[in-house]
């Protein structure tokens, strides 16, 4: 039988990238049983017998969180063979809380302390061995980030976990420990002595989980808390918030001696870097600043600059080398399929449906691995924790509470995983206005769509692409005020509180770890939902009925033709009332990418008569003010199925998924129908009454914004 080692330990001391650096490629990513939270599990490099399971980061394994319930169900009804309990050594003090409650478990641990090199620098001072000693279990030095000692505290915790058990060696105060006896004799005692600890604790923190499973009497219970309460007087405050000052004391007296601060007063080099990101003048300028130079030079410069390249070379007319001529994958397709006589529509599927909707989306992947390269760089040095930081006050001014940042950051990736990560919201208001906003942030799947409405409408304009970043983020704030203020989403803000980890630079290899594992994650869905659709999509624009019945027919008397038809009037309002634009527009509710993919096979220069290449074809199709009301339309309305599929699961009801779904409908309609009409008044083109009606939008926004809280007074 194998072993199985769990990575414990607080959120940003390192855990993945020691996950990372401990497994390599041997990693499995799900979601565990029952709920929605991430699941990664490994093989120990050279150990095929060992597998390693990252636990949630959690402060405690009180059961608050979803994170916290995951990681302490793990713990105590799996039990893994050993715990590798990191630890940020230049929060010794904080991270030792969780290590308290790990070590009273019965399950033997392994503390690796992270970071020894940042503690080191700061002249600070750990003596190991002593605090090895005194905690009764190995302690190892490390350094994730660099690999140093990594592989040490693994061979550790491998040792420990023949092990059989571990008891907890650390006491509190004597009526505390009193209590516990008393617990641990009245219902716990046939327990195995070294599980007897944790669930002595439990029991007098009044946990009701762990009450329920162990099925505890009425009258021992009465007994119980005869002894709880006499405590409860004794230090007046409450059985949990007297565990929690325990074992702050107990580290108190832990770390004295094991641990020396260095004395000199000095700022550390993050404290310096944030004196200037985040200050209250400077943190919102480069915030933006930031924010535009990642989606210009991944959009519309060096991105830009690779994906013309793909799409010329591979997807468009060949390419030479070493004056070679190589053909594009189309042609080379194209010529092998005529040669080998297969039929026309046999050839017109495969490279005017397969290729042109596959090849359109991979051709934007060099933009989309460049732009999660550099947020990946973001994340792992530290910035993004300050922007969560920067944005709480701007986000508490605007009603939305400040943890409803950390969903929107997630969204950037995948808006699906950003609305998962709202349930870390306890109010329920606030948690429904974030899982409605949240994708209004362009996720990676709109990336391509927004990389060729730029290229093809704007020609790669600078401009195009971070605005699309920021009007995702004026949409949250303008949603957050006007929802804030209506009855429905009224109450207290939820209060923020996160670690600022500090800054470090991350290595080249990790940053390409999470570059691919987002980019082949793209990969995957495109090669499948992506590769359906197209075939969908160009079955239904080339067949339909005429005069000799159903069969092949011209594009614009196709069946793709008549349904888009039908509900292109919906969209005049906009600018985009072709059925092309309908069709890619309800395409783009499987699949955000499916937007580029389906305007691929209805624009390729096959499909419509060899008029020129897709570029080109959709440059024609629309004007720069058509095209951008399309963008803003597309990037705020209903999100993909999967993600609607997310709002359901975590709203919990019917009715407000509609409202989500319904509301993001509307609000991506009236920013494009001010787009398209105002920007058609001033530009000469646009009518009296659209541009009217537009201004009548506008001015009750400005009026939904400015407007007192009425629900703020009732609440003074």
């Amino acid at each position: 039988m194998g072993i199985s080692i769990a990575l414990a330990g607080n959120p940003n001391v390192g855990k993945t990238t020691l996950f990372n650096e401990l497994t390599g490629s041997n990693q499995f990513v799900g979601n565990w049983p029952g709920v929605t939270v991430e699941k990664k599990e490994g093989v120990l490099k050279g150990h095929d017998d060992v597998k390693i399971v990252d636990l949630p980061g959690v402060y405690s394994l009180s059961p608050y969180t979803t994170e916290e319930i995951v990681a302490r169900k793990y713990l105590v009804n799996e039990k893994p063979d050993a715990i590798l309990d990191i630890v940020d050594g230049t929060n010794l003090e904080r991270n030792l809380y969780l290590t308290t409650q790990l070590l009273e478990l019965g399950i033997p641990v392994v503390i690796a302390i992270n970071m020894m090199d940042t503690v080191r620098k700061n002249g600070d001072k750990i003596d190991i061995e002593l605090l090895s000693k005194r905690l009764s279990c190995p302690v190892i030095e490390i350094s994730a980030l660099k690999g140093e000692g990594c592989m040490d505290a693994a061979d550790h915790a491998i040792a420990a976990s023949h092990d059989n058990k571990l008891v907890a060696h650390h006491n509190f105060s004597g009526e505390v420990e009193h209590a516990l006896a008393h617990i641990e004799e009245a219902c716990i005692h046939d327990m195995p002595l070294e599980q007897q600890r944790w669930y002595a604790v439990k029991i007098f923190e009044r946990d009701k989980e762990v009450i329920k499973d162990l099925s505890i009497k009425g009258e021992i219970l009465k007994h119980i808390e005869a002894d709880i309460r006499l405590v409860e007087e004794t230090a007046d405050d409450d059985a949990e918030s007297i565990i929690t000052n325990e074992r702050y004391l107990y580290i108190e007296r832990l770390v004295e001696g094991c641990y020396e601060r260095r004395l000199i007063k000095r700022l550390s080099q993050s404290d310096k870097i944030d004196r200037i990101v985040t200050n209250r003048y400077l943190a919102l300028p480069i915030f933006a600043l930031v924010m535009f130079l990642v989606y210009f030079i991944s959009v519309s410069s060096l991105g830009a600059w690779l994906t013309n390249w793909v799409n010329d070379s591979i997807f468009g007319n060949g390419w030479s080398l070493f004056g070679l001529e190589i053909p594009s994958i189309p042609d080379a397709v194209s010529s092998l399929m005529v040669a080998g006589g297969f039929a026309p529509w046999v050839i017109g599927l495969v490279v005017d449906g397969v290729i042109a909707g596959l090849g359109a989306i991979l051709g934007f992947l060099p933009q989309m691995l460049l732009l999660f390269l550099m947020l990946s760089f973001l994340e792992s040095c530290g910035y993004m924790s300050r922007i969560a930081f920067i944005l709480d006050k701007i986000f508490r001014k605007f009603g939305l509470s400040g943890k409803s940042f950390i969903p929107i950051l997630v969204g950037t990736g995948c808006g699906v995983p950003g609305i998962m990560a709202s349930r870390t919201i306890e109010n329920i208001n606030d948690r429904r206005m974030t899982i409605i906003t949240t994708t209004f942030i362009p996720c990676g799947a709109k990336l391509p769509f927004i990389a060729l409405i730029s290229g093809a409408l704007f020609g790669g304009a600078w401009w195009v692409a971070p605005s699309a970043y920021f009007m995702g983020i004026c949409a949250i704030i303008i949603s957050g005020v006007i929802l804030k203020k209506t009855r429905m989403f009224k109450g207290e803000e939820t209060p923020f509180v996160m670690e600022l980890p500090p800054y470090h630079m991350p290595t080249l290899k990790n940053l390409l770890r999470s570059m691919w594992d987002r980019g082949w994650s793209f990969v995957k869905k495109a090669g499948s939902v992506v590769i359906g659709a197209s075939i969908i999509i160009w079955f239904a624009s080339n067949f339909g009925w005429d005069e000799n019945g159903f069969g092949m027919v011209s594009m614009d008397n196709s069946l793709l033709a008549i349904i888009g038809s039908a509900i292109a009037f919906i969209f005049i309002p906009l600018g985009f009332g072709i059925w092309q634009a309908a069709v890619s527009t309800i395409s783009g509710l499987l699949a955000k990418e499916g937007i580029v993919s389906t305007l691929a096979v209805l624009y390729a220069g096959a499909s419509i008569g060899n008029s020129g290449d897709f570029w080109t074809n959709i440059a024609g199709a629309f004007t720069p003010l058509e095209a951008y009301s399309f963008l803003a339309f597309n990037l705020l309305c209903a999100p993909c199925v999967a993600a609607c599929s997310a709002i359901r699961a975590e709203m919990n009801s019917g009715k407000w998924s509609a409202f989500a779904i319904g509301y993001q409908c509307l609000f991506a309609y009236l920013v494009s129908f001010i787009i398209y009409q105002v920007g058609s008044f001033v530009t000469g083109g646009g009518s009296v009454i659209g541009v009217t009606i537009a201004l009548i939008i506008i001015a009750f926004a400005l009026y939904m914004i400015f407007r007192k809280n009425k629900n703020y007074e009732e609440k003074l």
